[in-house]
């Protein structure tokens, strides 16, 4: 309780009204995208894909100018910028997500299913971590430095050539072997159920689709360790940097499906997004000697990732010899 209220304390002074709307607003999207939308189980088509991914950046873009005039535009920069960083961030989870369904074989109609429960669970983590991480850099400056050191050389390993392979087998992930010590997996597949009862025993089992589930969630929490430093270096406004990331990380399921029928045009992005995670570290590392504005960090940021799509576009994609 006394660590919860050191976060309280860092926190804008927001009236309660706008973190409970904003997470019954989530809520009420999320029920409707389950309940209405996906009740039957199918394959999420391109067109539908393209649909909820402009919903989500309508809903976003909407939410910013609610920002821009309830509290300025020095907190609606921010949650652009750092919106559109973890947007963009968000598609090296897709690229893993597209391997964990190919590995598993997971069908396409069930896929949704999996990414609801594994994007919810992963706003609940990246909200504690962001909460966690405003109230430690308000305590103590000196993190931003190694968030700063950190995001610089993420950044230039991201950009050199190698093989970006993802060991995706369940065997290797310990949050999964420690899950099967526990509690009892079934062999086959059973639908889109994460749970069932065993008829010989009785006892609930575990699904390989929650294995599916555990795989997600972990690749995510990796995947964490870049994103949380990179929003926090753009705002350590809490309520800006929450919000951003929700907004982003829920658009991330329709992401997924669109991004998984028009792959070729993001050829050229994993550079994109090396140059703007090494922007935003060196950043960190002058803040105290160089102050660079939102506005010039939102231009950078806009500019490295409209580059980098209209070179996958515009440059023809080499052919491999056989």
């Amino acid at each position: 309780m006394p660590e919860f209220l050191a976060i309280v304390e860092t926190m804008p002074p927001l009236p309660w009204w706008a973190w409970v709307g904003f997470f019954t607003f989530i809520a009420t999207m999320l029920a409707i995208d389950l309940g209405v939308f996906q009740r039957e189980a199918h394959e999420v088509e391109l067109k539908e894909a393209l649909g909820w991914c402009a919903v989500w950046v309508t809903l976003a873009l909407s939410f910013n100018a609610v920002i821009w005039f309830w509290r300025g535009a020095q907190p609606a920069q921010e949650f652009l910028a750092a919106y559109i960083v973890e947007l963009c961030l968000s598609v090296d989870n897709v690229f893993v997500f597209i391997l964990v369904f190919a590995y598993f074989k997971v069908p396409p109609k069930y896929q949704h299913r999996v990414l609801f429960w594994g994007i919810v669970g992963a706003a609940v983590m990246r909200a504690v971590f962001i909460l966690v991480g405003v109230s430690v850099i308000s305590h103590f400056h000196w993190v931003l430095y190694i968030f700063g050191a950190f995001l610089v050389y993420t950044g230039i390993k991201m950009a050199l050539p190698g093989k970006d392979e993802v060991d995706v087998d369940p065997n290797h992930y310990f949050a999964v072997r420690l899950f099967r010590r526990f509690f009892p997996v079934t062999e086959k597949s059973y639908g889109g159920d994460f749970f069932i009862k065993s008829k010989e025993t009785g006892k609930l089992m575990a699904t390989p689709l929650f294995i599916v589930l555990i795989v997600i969630e972990t690749t995510d929490l990796v995947f964490a360790v870049d994103s949380i430093p990179a929003v926090l270096a753009i705002t350590r406004d809490g309520f800006i940097a929450l919000t951003s990331n929700v907004f982003a990380i829920l658009g991330l399921r329709s992401l997924y499906f669109a991004i998984n029928g028009i792959m070729k045009l993001f050829r050229y992005l994993k550079i994109g997004l090396a140059l703007i995670l090494t922007f935003i570290g060196v950043k960190m590392l002058i803040e105290a000697w160089v102050h660079l504005s939102i506005t010039v960090s939102l231009t950078v940021i806009a500019s490295v990732l409209t580059a980098s799509v209209l070179a996958s576009i515009l440059i023809p994609e080499e052919k491999k010899e056989k």
